[in-house]
């Protein structure tokens, strides 16, 4: 059993240098802890998923023009996540509006190469399966 990821939960992404914080619209109605919780379709850039501070993947093009400008030495970039699948795994059996339920063990790819994954759920007393 994993626990339930709510609106706030803390992220990180493998190629960022910062955390972020989760955005839950309250558009499923179901809270938990008092907060809007996560289904694995909460995955949109710039609306559910914010920046990691710099992005340092090579796959990234603005990062690879800027390292390729400075004659190979890497250079971050601002960080723009591009998210399109779903989180994965999920709580099967617990459906949260359209989807399962996010828990703190599912994880997110972005685009450019790097794994996005929980730190922290944004509350500690829901769990679900």
């Amino acid at each position: 059993m994993g626990q339930h990821v709510t609106m706030g939960a803390m992220c990180k992404c493998s190629f960022g240098a910062a955390p972020s914080s989760l955005m839950v619209l309250p558009q499923s109605r179901v809270m938990s802890s008092g907060k809007p919780a996560a289904n694995i379709m909460d995955n949109k850039p710039m609306v559910n998923v914010m920046p990691f501070g710099t992005c340092m993947s090579l796959a990234n093009p603005q990062v690879a023009a800027a390292t390729a400008a400075a004659m190979g030495v890497l250079t971050p970039m601002p960080c723009i996540p591009m998210t399109t699948a779903p989180w994965i795994p999920t709580a099967a059996t617990t459906i949260v509006g359209p989807g399962p339920a996010l828990n703190n063990s599912s994880t997110l790819m972005c685009n450019w190469g790097g794994m996005i994954q929980i730190n922290m759920p944004g509350q500690f007393t829901s769990t679900v399966k």
